[in-house]
């Protein structure tokens, strides 16, 4: 059934973390796999802002997860960070057009609605108008856009749309920590997974990474994980799915 939801000033930082912080978050990527392999970067990014949160968090005496709550985090982590976020990392140092990327990642509420049913939840008119005027919106705001790319490139952000919706969905029906304790725990067990598979398929730095290499990872840290990722978290707590990931259209 639809929530209800009191609009509160927390609630609307959230979404305008989103909006201002994930809406430059591309871009910063692709600043930084000119100097990080990509899945490195993302390993480094989310065990770095992971660790920073979960220590913080013990500081203030918030309890540590249980091992349920552990594995919980690292499935939604995966879903999100690891295939999510990490798909779309792969896919621009692959050199994916940046319109090619916009058009698969508007299609993440869409994936939001379709997947929620398998819940039973149900939808609305205003949510179903909603996402076919966001696609028509990024489809005409890319109009004459380079909108070539592999298909593998494709696929992969594609991929990552479908996996970030789905574990975004899958997010209220997991026993997961309390507060943002969540997002600490999912962010080290997707770094984790990411320089594992960083690890194995034989990435290496070739060199020192730039000054702007180190600011994107420093951005990445700070506002598109700590900050951004939380308030993320936070909405799928509150409000429904399919608005949490309005962001893609931005």
């Amino acid at each position: 059934m639809p929530q209800s939801v009191r609009v509160s000033p927390l609630l609307i930082g959230a979404f305008l973390a989103l909006y201002l912080i994930w809406g430059s978050t591309y871009l910063v990527i692709r600043i930084g796999v000119e100097s990080w392999p990509p899945l490195m970067m993302a390993g480094v990014r989310f065990l770095i802002a992971g660790c920073l949160m979960y220590g913080f968090l013990r500081y203030r005496g918030v309890p540590a997860p249980t091992w349920r709550e552990w594995k919980a985090a690292f499935v939604i982590g995966f879903l999100l960070l690891a295939c999510g976020n990490g798909g779309v990392t792969l896919a621009e140092h692959a050199g994916v057009a940046s319109g090619v990327a916009a058009l698969a990642v508007a299609t993440m509420p869409l994936f939001t609605l379709l997947f929620g049913l398998f819940w039973g939840n149900r939808t609305t008119n205003l949510e179903w108008a909603g996402i076919v005027l966001g696609l028509i919106g990024i489809g005409l705001l890319n109009l004459g856009s380079n909108l070539q790319a592999s298909p593998y490139g494709a696929a992969l952000v594609l991929f990552a749309a479908a996996s970030w919706a789905f574990g975004s969905v899958l997010s209220k029906h997991m026993p997961l920590p309390k507060g943002p304790m969540a997002s600490a725990a999912e962010m080290i067990t997707a770094g984790a997974t990411l320089l594992i598979g960083s690890a194995l398929s034989g990435e290496r730095l070739a060199h020192m990474p730039t000054a702007a290499g180190w600011g994107a990872l420093l951005y990445l840290v700070v506002f598109g994980s700590i900050v951004a990722f939380s308030a993320y978290m936070y909405l799928l707590k509150n409000v429904r799915p399919a608005a949490a990931t309005s962001y893609a259209y931005v």
